[in-house]
């Protein structure tokens, strides 16, 4: 948690710990997460804060294919701006436009906002959930999968139909 009282001209680090690294491993359903830091400059604008920075990630994730450990680093830029709670009632029956800039605004409420949380959702964003390791191809041909672009029987039975 940052207070906007706090908030000064150096970067701010932050580095999970052994007990949050496994916790958000649990949450996010990977093996393991060995490393989670990032430096985070705040910028204060108004009630605002804008928070850019990088993170750093070592994880250990399954493979999408052959559900085999793939360990993958992850060095990501992010920027999420921090706004004050609204205490006006949100209207679920119309229409909401979102401009670019506003897509990365987290609400906080009172004086302090949480910036451990917003670098937890910006490595979630950072994963590729479709990840496969060099044994992908293999695990394929071991349980009949096709490969990627490989014409299957349906397609072969439809090459011959004709639509005019």
């Amino acid at each position: 948690m940052i207070d906007l009282r706090s908030i000064g001209d150096a970067p701010v680090e932050l580095t999970a710990s052994e007990v949050e690294r496994a916790a958000l491993a649990r949450r996010f359903g990977l093996v393991a997460i060995d490393r989670l830091e990032a430096r985070v400059e705040l910028v204060p604008d108004g009630d605002a804060v804008e928070a850019s920075g990088t993170l750093d990630a070592a994880i250990v994730q399954s493979c999408a294919v052959s559900g085999n450990d793939l360990p993958v680093t992850i060095h990501e830029p992010f920027t999420v701006r921090f706004v004050p709670m609204s205490d006006a009632p949100a209207a679920f029956d119309e229409e909401i436009e979102l401009e670019e800039d506003e897509l990365d605004e987290v609400e906080f409420k009172g004086t302090a906002f949480d910036l451990g949380e917003a670098v937890a959702q910006s490595l979630v964003l950072a994963i590729d959930p479709f990840a496969v390791g060099p044994d992908a191809d293999e695990a394929r041909r071991r349980h009949g999968l096709m490969e990627e672009g490989a014409a299957g029987p349906l397609a072969e039975a439809l090459k011959g139909l004709r639509l005019d």
